[in-house]
């Protein structure tokens, strides 16, 4: 079995988000990764209102709403300030008020929408100098999962930011109802692991992974656009769950750096509410650079120390609600923007190129 990822090669923890509507089955995955020896320096913060299932794993309090599990991971609970948790946890460690961990496991309350979590983790200053996020993990229950995504919109938006899906209680519903809820995710997040697990039970190797940060960063990102590439054929023009649409773009010219970051910003700021999920390989000025967008939250951009295969295309899979893949290449016009050298006077050209950009983010 692969090994887990310990830290980050910058020094950063990785942080696993695990999500999932009420009853699928999160605290019973939990309970089996806790009990595993490659986790056994995790930390754990329960994100929950009522009262969870580890009380077994008790061993004694080191700090204030911590507890250390008979596992040798660190639990917490915590109904307020995830930014601050995630902070005292850190300065606790190395202040030697509580015992040192390797990586960071989130499971959220089952009627959580992951992206305020995840924008914690993304954007805060703070934060993001001390953790990256690493994966999103939802779990879907078999027997209510197709109800569900039918009537929560949580539900559905749990699933289409997943990086893997995890498929529960197949044992209590049936291999008709599994193969239909399957065939179902994959349509809304053609690019995320689908893999079906029974009480919990699942190789940790499977949502941990043990690449660095940029090794895993390209490998994500080639597998998120070979799949759903592969996905598009049978999805394109269609309508999925709630106007949901799965899409790849493509753009043969390079990339401006500073046009980049102008489609980022407008990309969040105004197109976000739209746009559940972007993740692709971009030819910034002839350089990879993988950019990996959530709504609002923009991951920063990695680049790469070279090309993961011989396309040097930039290449984009967006999965988009009430959008068409028009509307999205609209949006390119940003690339192109190129500011002049600051001076007292606005330049024509780039106000221009500025103004094309932002015809682009309106509908």
């Amino acid at each position: 079995m692969a090994g887990v990822t310990t830290s980050a090669p910058d020094g950063r923890l990785p942080v696993t988000l695990i999500t999932g509507y009420l009853g699928s089955g999160k605290t019973t995955l939990l309970n089996h990764l806790l009990r595993q020896p490659e986790l056994c320096r995790s930390a754990v913060i329960i994100n929950e209102f009522g009262a969870v299932a580890v009380d077994h794993l008790l061993v004694s309090v080191p700090a204030e709403n911590m507890v250390l599990l008979d596992t040798g991971c660190l639990c917490c609970t915590v109904r307020g300030d995830l930014v601050q948790t995630l902070t005292d946890l850190d300065s606790k460690a190395r202040s030697a008020t509580i015992p040192s961990f390797s990586n960071v496991i989130i499971e959220t309350t089952g009627l959580a929408d992951p992206v305020p979590v995840l924008q914690s983790i993304v954007v805060d200053e703070v934060l993001r100098r001390i953790y990256r996020l690493q994966d999103v993990v939802t779990v879907i229950d078999a027997v209510h999962g197709a109800a569900q995504l039918d009537r929560q919109d949580e539900s559905l938006k749990q699933a289409v930011l997943a990086d893997a899906l995890l498929i529960s209680k197949g044992d209590l519903a049936g291999q008709a109802c599994v193969s239909a809820l399957r065939a179902r995710l994959a349509r809304l997040n053609p690019a995320a692991e689908i893999h079906e697990v029974v009480h919990g039970a699942i190789d940790p190797a499977v949502l941990l992974r043990d690449q660095p940060h940029e090794a895993a960063a390209a490998a994500n990102v080639e597998r998120w656009l070979r799949e759903a590439q592969h996905a598009h054929a049978a999805i394109k023009g269609a309508h999925s769950d709630a106007g949901i649409r799965a899409f790849s773009l493509y753009r043969e010219q390079p990339i401006r750096q500073a046009g980049l970051a102008l489609w980022l910003d407008m990309l969040s700021g105004l197109r976000g509410a739209n746009l559940l999920r972007v993740k692709g390989v971009l030819n910034v000025e002839g350089e990879p650079c993988v950019v990996h967008a959530v709504q609002t939250v923009v991951h920063e951009p990695v680049m790469l120390e070279a090309w993961p295969t011989d396309d040097r295309r930039s290449r984009l899979v967006v999965i988009a609600r009430d959008m068409t893949l028009e509307e999205v290449e609209r949006t390119f016009t940003a690339f192109d923007y190129a500011p002049q050298p600051q001076s007292r006077a606005i330049d024509p050209h780039a106000y221009a190129q500025f103004v094309a950009a932002m015809k682009g983010f309106q509908r």
